[in-house]
């Protein structure tokens, strides 16, 4: 029997990963930059055993049907082949986020797993190997595995797309990130076709391809000057064409619901008051609102006005892989 037990953490992205140039290595279009949170994660033991006659995935104590076992089963004929190891697994994890609802649950979920089989199977990975293996599973989660602010090299094959950390000189511990959950529920398209949709058909995603580049050096500089508002007000433009470029896909869909609008209303009225704060979302309803840290119990306070206190939580830097 092989085991291994690992904790990773969701991450958010601030210059968005939207489109694949490969969808069986999924190697994206564009360059992304995301900073790990403490707040949302996934815990994960693999057990590779030869009494197993199959592979079983168990997602907070409830076997999951084929179709989502079957995703798990790809990633683990990766690290099989691997590691030369024929064993069936047992996987059990426990997600400390909302499935599929764009708080990215994937990326925590497949870090996790990726660490756990990395221990289980004694593959020795570096941690830029991690990255890579990782991305296999889902694309954000090679943002996972490291601490902070992370950009994820897109590179053009599997040896040249992974993540690694950007430094900051430690600024990341000043910043807090407000996540307003307007709904937890699995969304009408997932972030793949969505992203898929798009890529194939719409008019706006060249504008898209062309300005991402820019968005992330420009958000590197603010982050070396440790400049809140530039990066804040590239974060939340950058969010905007990501979601404008689902607008003119054919056929047109969007993740926003209405409560989306009003939490974006309400950070735009907050900034005009005087308080800095920026929102960004992903392939979901929910908004989330980067702050200063130590304006962020004011800005929670305020946003009271508009959602429950339950719907509000409230997340800062948060670390890496960790072994349990």
């Amino acid at each position: 029997m092989l085991k291994g037990s690992a904790r990773a953490h969701t991450n958010i992205a601030l210059i968005k990963y939207w489109g694949k140039a490969n969808e069986e290595l999924i190697i994206p279009m564009n360059n992304s930059l995301s900073l790990t949170l403490d707040a949302f994660y996934t815990e994960t033991t693999v057990i590779f055993s030869e009494d197993l006659t199959a592979d079983t995935f168990y997602l907070d104590d409830i076997l999951q049907d084929e179709k989502s076992t079957e995703k798990v089963s790809r990633f683990l004929d990766l690290v099989r082949k691997m590691a030369t190891c024929p064993l069936f697994a047992e996987v059990k994890s426990y997600n400390h986020v909302p499935y599929a609802a764009g708080l990215a649950s994937s990326s925590s979920g497949l870090a996790a797993l990726a660490a756990a089989c990395n221990q289980a199977l004694q593959l020795d990975l570096s941690d830029r190997d991690l990255s890579r293996l990782a991305r296999r599973g889902s694309g954000s989660a090679c943002r996972s595995i490291f601490p902070g602010f992370v950009e994820w090299q897109k590179g053009n094959s599997d040896e040249t797309s992974f993540a690694e950390v950007v430094p900051s000189n430690g600024w990341e511990n000043e910043l807090a990130m407000l996540f307003i959950l307007i709904n937890d529920q699995e969304k009408d398209v997932s972030s793949r076709d969505g992203m898929r949709r798009t890529v194939e058909t719409s008019a706006f995603y060249e504008g898209w391809l062309q300005t991402a580049p820019q968005d992330l050096a420009s958000a590197k500089i603010a982050i070396h000057a440790q400049d809140f508002n530039k990066l804040g007000s590239i974060a939340e433009n950058n969010a905007l064409k990501m979601h404008g470029t689902t607008l003119a896909a054919v056929p047109p869909f969007t993740y926003w619901s209405p409560d989306s609008l009003k939490a974006m209303q309400a950070v735009r009225k907050m900034r005009a008051a005087g308080i800095p704060c920026y929102f960004t979302m992903d392939a979901g309803p929910n908004v989330k609102v980067l702050c200063l840290k130590k304006d962020a119990e004011k800005i929670k306070a305020k946003l009271r006005d508009y959602f429950a206190a339950d719907q509000l939580v409230t997340a800062f830097s948060g670390p890496g892989i960790t072994y349990l």
